[in-house]
């Protein structure tokens, strides 16, 4: 239970002194932001900075903080510092810096930035990178909150043996995809965010107050046997890289680096930042912290599960054993189910913004947005079909969206590294969570096969060890490259100004 304190507090005070330290660095001041600049009706308008953090916490927190962490806790007590740690130093700093560079640049997402920072063939191979990710997203997330109303907390008892119901949640959620993703923001998701927010928080509550009575049965770290925590997980999975693209969202994921754009183009000012950008990570890492909770308490109780349920059946078995009565568990999978939802329908708004500066589309022509969007939604109800129809497909499906995310997470932090060496700023801040999440995404392709990991994708099927000693030469060079071009613009930026 300690350790479980520890990591809330780590969480709270990073906001207050790591976010300041982060803010300060990036220095924001009084120029205009996209909405004022340049407001096309549509993408960029002004909204109020309350809703704009509600878009971004909706947009973020997909299921990734509830089910990434209940699969995730299975590595031990050491979640409970490396979830928070890894947020301060790595998630929020990736999603503060890709909201503030995308604001400096008109609202642009970053297969346009890396245009401008990286060049152009770096930047051709992000955007396939990141489009693919972005459907993945898409399909993932109907899918998930799908099944989840087709569990019997919400079903009846049918449940998940009768599919009429999954279809019929798919269909209304895909639809529902469409109209936020092709409507102006301000018409779908600022008018309902705000209700979807107070689900959220009223759902995370919830399952906090029924926790209180048995969060003395949490482990703590031990001290003296830190290794132990590290090999802990049922399946022996290794804790790196494994955990670290299990629990994407609590700590750093790079889908959000797809979402901080969609909110930049409707702050006022750039003094809010911190608060949308940097707090927003920071409570979808207590979002995490309290459901990391949960998992570790139900595999206390019912020990079974640990090496065979899913975590959507974990999740159920927690709000059915912790909440008395049917329909206060029924409005936390509903709040669960607003996650995965409104990170879904941004991920695909987020495709069609992406795509539109590729083609050069603007998209305050409907005719425009229907052009990208129609074949963007045929591609993804593809892939939703597929991966239902096909036994194994949806946890092929899982895995492949687990590390592209991660991959797109670099690709955001060598833009920021990029930038803030270029502008002449402390770059070891971006530098680090860099370096350590190409190392991870690196040594996860290089390791993984589904001779080490059950169901897993395929990778290279390295050993352990070699993958690690091949991932830290790659990491270091990628480092050293990503200075030497932020050196490089920083001196070109210094001959302009030049007499």
């Amino acid at each position: 239970m300690i350790t479980f304190f520890i990591g809330i507090a780590i969480l709270i005070g990073g906001y207050f002194t790591y976010g300041k330290f982060v803010e300060h660095i990036f220095g924001p001041d009084d120029r205009k932001t996209p909405a004022i600049k340049n407001p096309d009706g549509v993408d960029r308008m002004v909204l109020p900075n309350w809703k704009n953090s509600l878009i971004e916490l909706l947009n973020i927190a997909g299921v990734g903080p509830v089910i990434g962490v209940i699969l995730g806790i299975k590595f031990g007590a050491i979640v409970f510092l490396i979830l928070p740690l890894g947020n301060v130093l790595g998630g929020a700093v990736h999603d503060y810096f890709s909201g503030m560079i995308s604001m400096r640049n008109n609202g642009v997402n970053v297969p346009a930035l890396s245009v401008k920072y990286l060049g152009v063939i770096p930047s051709r191979i992000i955007m396939i990178l990141i489009s693919l990710a972005l459907i993945l997203v898409g399909a993932v997330f109907v899918n998930t909150p799908a099944t989840l109303i087709n569990t019997p907390t919400l079903a009846g008892t049918a449940g998940s043996t009768d599919m009429t119901v999954f279809w019929i949640a798919a269909t209304a959620i895909f639809v529902y995809y469409f109209v936020s993703t092709f409507f102006p923001v301000d018409k779908i998701i600022g008018r309902i965010y705000p209700i979807f927010g107070a689900l959220l928080i009223l759902s995370c509550i919830t399952i906090l107050v029924g926790l209180i009575p048995h969060l003395s049965v949490l482990d703590n770290v031990n001290l003296h046997d830190i290794a132990s925590n590290f090999t802990q997980h049922p399946a022996k999975q290794p804790i790196i890289p494994m955990l670290f693209v299990t629990i994407a969202c609590g700590i750093i994921s790079g889908f959000h680096s797809t979402q901080s754009p969609i909110v930049a183009r409707t702050e006022a000012t750039e003094r809010t930042g911190r608060r949308t950008f940097y707090g927003m990570m920071i409570l979808e890492g207590l979002i995490g912290m309290i459901w990391a909770a949960g998992g570790m308490f139900i595999y206390k109780q019912f020990p079974e599960l640990i090496s065979q349920a899913s975590g959507v059946k974990v999740l159920n078995t927690l709000v059915t054993t912790i909440l008395p009565f049917k329909s206060v568990s029924a409005i936390v999978i509903i709040g669960v189910v607003i996650l995965a939802i409104t990170s879904g329908d941004t991920a695909l708004r987020s495709l069609r913004l992406t795509l539109a500066e590729l083609f050069h589309m603007p998209q305050k022509s409907v005719k425009n947005r229907l052009i990208l969007c129609i074949p963007m939604f045929a591609v993804c109800a593809g892939i939703l079909f597929w991966s239902n129809l096909n036994p194994s497909g949806f946890n092929l499906l899982w895995n492949y969206f687990s590390w592209s995310n991660q991959v797109m997470a670099v690709c955001s932090l060598c833009v920021t590294v990029v930038y803030l060496r270029a502008e002449g700023k402390n770059f070891w801040i971006a530098l680090f969570p860099c370096a350590f999440m190409t190392f991870i995404v690196s040594a996860y392709i290089l390791w993984v096969s589904p001779s080490h990991l059950t169901g897993a994708p395929i990778g290279f099927g390295l050993s352990l060890p070699v993958a690690a000693g091949i991932s830290l030469l790659m990491s270091l060079a990628l480092c050293s490259a990503l200075v030497k071009q932020g050196k490089k613009l920083g001196s070109c930026k210094l001959t302009e100004h030049l007499p």
